[in-house]
């Protein structure tokens, strides 16, 4: 039974979840998402390898920032200490996921940052889509899910990227990581991603010589959604 405590995060945890078949963004039992209460300093996140159709907040389990299980009746996912890295590294973040989905995998196993080609990009960002490098042999042979968060965190600083405002990332070789305020949040920059992904994709199929979009207008977009006179959407 699910401690009171931690009923509201459960469901948080559990409708990002749910949501990331619904949107296409892994199939079978493929990726994860989690909810920080970093008041508590502890999460909830999915079960590693239950199907999504068999999920409940129930099954959410609870972990603290140090990866340790607090509450659950199943082991959690086997991400669970990249997402505990980040929640460590960045306070103001609630929420992790980490998806398969098709074309942002292909730029991660492309090992390729994505540019900036057009103004659905640079609605979430002004900064392209940094892809972090391989983790090394020692890193992969000492704890793997551990170094992906460190290697994460580390790409971020190197490129001088505030996650507060470059909340996505493809790690090589792997996928990629989104975050954000709260779980869905996370995953509406997951969904935002892959279909950013896709369109540089086509892009470069109708000319792979394209270069990214201008920076007037790249701040433009920006800052009608997020600055300081935004007027995109309702107050």
């Amino acid at each position: 039974m699910r401690s009171p405590k931690y009923a509201d995060l459960a469901e948080e945890a559990c409708k990002a979840n749910m949501e990331i078949p619904r949107l296409g963004l892994a199939i079978l039992a493929w990726g994860n998402a989690s909810a920080a209460d970093p008041a508590e300093a502890v999460f909830a996140i999915k079960p590693s390898g239950l199907p999504y159709e068999e999920l409940t907040p129930d099954s959410m389990v609870i972990v603290d920032f140090e990866g340790r299980v607090v509450e659950g009746a199943f082991n959690p996912s086997s991400d669970t200490k990249t997402h505990a890295a980040l929640f460590r590294a960045w306070p103001g973040v609630r929420g992790v996921v980490h998806t398969h989905s098709t074309h942002a995998v292909a730029w991660a196993q492309a090992c390729a940052e994505l540019p900036i080609f057009g103004t659905t990009h640079a609605d979430h960002s002004t900064r392209p889509i940094p892809c972090t490098a391989y983790l090394s042999p020692e890193e992969v042979r000492g704890d793997y899910e551990l170094e992906t968060g460190n290697l994460i965190i580390a790409t971020m600083k190197a490129r001088a990227l505030d996650p507060t405002e470059a909340t996505a990332i493809l790690v090589a070789g792997h996928g990629p990581f989104t975050w954000g305020v709260s779980a869905i949040k996370a995953i509406q920059t997951a969904a935002a991603l892959e279909e950013i992904c896709r369109m540089a994709i086509l892009t470069l199929q109708i000319r792979d010589d394209q270069t990214a979009l201008p920076a007037h207008i790249i701040d433009k977009h920006w800052r009608r959604k997020h600055g300081a006179d935004a007027y995109y959407g309702q107050r």
